[in-house]
């Protein structure tokens, strides 16, 4: 992709991002992620119904009257965006891909991120990490994290969910939001390392999927690639049992994955191509307030 043209994608998107994270999400991001804890800020005068577990006894002491300790929350995050970079993500049969999507999607969590002040970190990875782009503040460090995203090239075709995870829980070391935006197809299970990952860190699923990966058009007879294992068939689509097969294939796909995430504790959102992101986004936020 040419810089010119580059640049006229990233500009277009920070607008968008920019434009949502401010008028649409501002409120929902700040209550949905909750900083590292509570930190002291001044005392006061004792009120009725305060606590009396925040008397501060040295100033009561100095002052012959009761004062406590008031505390605000430590609003300051640090958010990770783990974005699958394989093959899997270059394909989509409606408005457009479902790396598009994932590319706007990360924009508006990150324009959302800085509207309070939070550093935003990313790691693109594959069957392995292809880069880690470590938390920063600022308009600049996003637009950057923008063009990678535009613009990057992968090593790999295939998908590591559990290397992402793992990579994740060792590298960071302080407490983090993390989300992990991936169309999920993955062989292996990842149960274990999506556990241990989120017990350090606040782990947000995010899936992105067309929906012919759900549903199959009947249109005859269909050429079909495996994007990240290269591997080529010719399937009848006109098979009405055919057809029945794929779609409950990604039920049970759909239900694994809700169980994984469910046993982990992890919120999870899934966004079609066809979909507007934004409403899905919104009730993923409401859900955490």
């Amino acid at each position: 992709m040419e810089t010119a043209e580059i640049l006229k994608k990233v500009r277009k998107i920070e607008i968008k991002a920019r434009g949502l994270s401010v008028n649409v999400f501002a409120g929902q991001y700040h209550s949905a992620f909750k900083g590292r804890g509570m930190a002291f800020s001044e005392v006061r005068e004792y009120q009725y119904g305060d606590d009396v577990r925040d008397i501060d006894w040295n100033v009561t002491a100095r002052f012959h009257r009761p004062y406590v300790k008031v505390f605000e929350e430590e609003r300051e995050l640090t958010v990770m965006l783990l974005i699958d970079v394989s093959g899997s993500l270059d394909f989509g049969t409606q408005s457009q891909m479902k790396r598009d999507m994932v590319t706007e999607i990360a924009a508006t969590i990150a324009f959302s991120a800085i509207q309070n002040n939070d550093k935003i970190g990313v790691v693109f990875f594959s069957d392995h990490i292809e880069k880690y782009i470590p938390p920063k503040k600022g308009r600049k460090h996003i637009l950057y994290i923008i063009r990678e995203m535009l613009d990057f090239h992968p090593e790999s075709k295939r998908t590591n969910i559990e290397g992402a995870l793992q990579f994740l829980t060792s590298v960071v070391k302080h407490r983090c939001t993390a989300f992990v935006l991936s169309d999920f197809y993955d062989q292996k299970d990842f149960l274990h390392p999506l556990q241990i990952c989120n017990r350090k860190h606040d782990v947000v699923a995010v899936q992105v999927y067309d929906r012919f990966a759900k549903s199959l058009p009947d249109v005859g007879l269909m050429r079909v690639v495996d994007a990240e294992t290269g591997y080529e068939q010719y399937i009848d689509t006109s098979s009405k049992r055919l057809r029945r097969a794929h779609e409950q294939y990604w039920n049970r796909m759909q239900q694994h994955l809700r169980e994984t995430m469910n046993k982990s504790n992890v919120d999870m959102v899934s966004i079609s191509t066809g979909d507007d992101f934004v409403k899905h986004l919104l009730l993923l936020f409401k859900k955490r307030s």
